[in-house]
């Protein structure tokens, strides 16, 4: 788990956490889609106990951590913001999508 800091196309910054799920990468905003508030809430916690989904610590939302797909919680179906995830030799590169 890492988090980042990107600058979207009007200036504006994105704060972000890539997850590495046996070796593919997924990277989303970190924010939740229920209440706007980042997911760890500045503790650097996003997983659930046993390790498995992704969790809001504001309200307690669970997302799939490869598709940021809401599972439980007050805003089923909803859907964390994915940032584009790519490779570049031993690098990832993550970009905000235009």
């Amino acid at each position: 788990m890492a988090t980042f800091a990107l600058e979207r196309a009007d200036g504006r910054p994105i704060d972000g956490f890539v997850v590495n799920l046996g070796g593919d990468h997924y990277a989303y905003e970190n924010r939740c889609p229920h209440a706007g508030r980042p997911l760890d809430l500045g503790l650097g916690r996003f997983f659930t106990d046993d390790g498995r989904y992704l969790v809001c610590g504001a309200h307690g939302a669970v997302f799939a951590p490869a598709t940021g797909v809401c599972v439980e919680g007050p805003c089923p179906g909803a859907r964390l913001r994915p940032c584009s995830v790519a490779r570049d030799g031993g690098d990832l590169v993550i970009t905000w999508p235009s």
